[in-house]
């Protein structure tokens, strides 16, 4: 039985992250990834099948080679889903700057 791969799992590596942000620019061959990890290809190739598998990034074939791309959508999803904790800190930022004001005009005040 084969084990169903999410997104969040995808994104947990240090690898797999940086290969996205590669691909954010263009589309790329996994030789051209594999080219920026002092990694062997082999193991390159195994983070790419995830990201593809979780469908964050895209392989289109082009003549022989195969290039991947990122899924902005799959990305949109990541960010609908962290967008509850930046609300969460914003207001936890917020209160602190208003404590930080309270507590400066009260030292002024002094």
């Amino acid at each position: 039985m084969k084990l169903r791969r999410d997104i969040y799992q995808a994104i947990s590596d240090p690898t797999r992250r940086a290969i996205l942000v590669l691909l954010t620019s263009q589309a790329m061959t996994a030789g051209a990834i594999a080219e920026n990890f002092d990694t062997a290809r082999p193991t390159i190739s195994k983070h790419i099948q995830i990201l593809n598998e979780c469908e964050l990034v895209e392989a289109t074939q082009q003549g022989r080679e195969i290039y991947y791309e990122l899924k902005i959508e799959k990305m949109k999803e990541i960010d609908k889903w962290l967008e509850q904790f930046r609300k969460i800190w914003e207001d936890r930022f917020n209160q602190l700057d208003n404590l930080l004001l309270k507590l400066k005009n009260n030292k002024n005040e002094k």
